[in-house]
């Protein structure tokens, strides 16, 4: 009999076929687990398969008293509460690096699109204006990528690869994180030096507690009028009602988004600003980047199921 793993997230049938092929799936498509599955199914279950984003708090974790193992499909786990889950002795899992590389490029994709003001550029073509000569403030020449200052906030997997894509661009790299490593680039000892030092301020860092809304007014206006942001980690750690108030004054120039304080709301606040490029959280969202989160998900839960430790466990401090 093939072992059970509850499906806590809501994910496409397509992304859960390779893990169907080895376990039992109870889905619950992202409904509560007891409006679907009875106390006895859910007493047996022993792992689980989650979004890192999905709130799983202690209350949630009860509901499963056999409960070993809580993977995660992605890098991400900060919707888990990791004390509560090492009180029940249950392992947490990820696929840490996994999707870097496809985050890295979407990181660079909306900051080339928020600086060069892609989405104004191709309304400027759709709408005829160009063709009539008719003049457009937005279209005014833009700075380019050398030389341009970006500072990166996280220098995990996804920040170095997105520093070492910046550099290709000729672009002067800085960063702030909780440890200096031995790297090519500029070491900045806080965040708001950082935001003080860049034109383009990258958001790469893991979120949790003490990362909730840390980019907030005041980092914002460090940024100045000529400064971006772009938001590749989570959406907790913008403030994004100060996010919304700077970006309609012109306390800065711009942003882009691909994750959002509630997702999958984007708010009209947001969606109605020209100087903003929207994504809908597709960082990791490449064919490469599911295979290896994949392959991540499986070694995880076999290796729990044949009584082993997993080889991609979260460490809690």
């Amino acid at each position: 009999m093939a072992d059970k793993v509850l499906i806590y997230s809501r994910f496409p049938k397509s992304m859960m076929a390779r893990f169907a092929e080895r376990f039992d799936l109870l889905d619950t498509g992202g409904k509560p687990a007891p409006e679907l599955f009875s106390a006895d199914e859910l007493g047996g279950v022993r792992a689980m398969l989650t979004a890192g984003g999905t709130p799983l708090e202690a209350e949630a974790m009860d509901l499963f008293p056999q409960l070993g193992a809580i993977v995660c499909y992605g890098t991400g786990y900060d919707g888990i509460d990791l004390k509560a889950a090492a009180a029940r002795n249950i392992a947490v899992g990820h696929s840490p690096g996994a999707n870097a590389a496809s985050v890295a490029d979407i990181a660079m994709t909306l900051m080339l699109a928020t600086t060069r003001r892609i989405l104004v550029a191709d309304q400027y073509v759709r709408s005829g204006d160009w063709a009539a000569s008719k003049p457009s403030p937005m279209m005014r020449s833009q700075a380019g990528m050398p030389g341009r200052r970006i500072g990166i906030y996280g220098m995990g997997e996804i920040g170095r690869k997105i520093a070492a894509r910046c550099a290709a661009f000729e672009s002067e790299v800085g960063y702030f994180s909780r440890s200096k490593y031995d790297l090519p680039y500029n070491y900045f000892p806080s965040l708001e030096a950082l935001a003080d030092w860049c034109s383009v301020l990258m958001i790469a860092v893991r979120a949790g507690p003490e990362t909730q809304h840390v980019v907030d007014a005041g980092i914002l206006k460090r940024l100045g009028v000529d400064g971006y942001v772009v938001n590749i980690s989570r959406g907790s750690v913008i403030d994004e009602k100060a996010l919304v108030a700077a970006l309609s004054d012109k306390v800065i120039a711009g942003a882009g988004l691909d994750v959002y304080d509630k997702e999958p709301h984007a708010p009209d606040a947001l969606t109605a600003l020209p100087n903003v490029v929207l994504a809908p959280h597709i960082g990791g969202h490449t064919l490469e980047s599911h295979v290896a989160m994949q392959n991540c998900v499986l070694a995880n839960l076999t290796a729990f199921f044949e009584g082993k430790s997993l080889p991609y466990e979260v460490k809690t401090p």
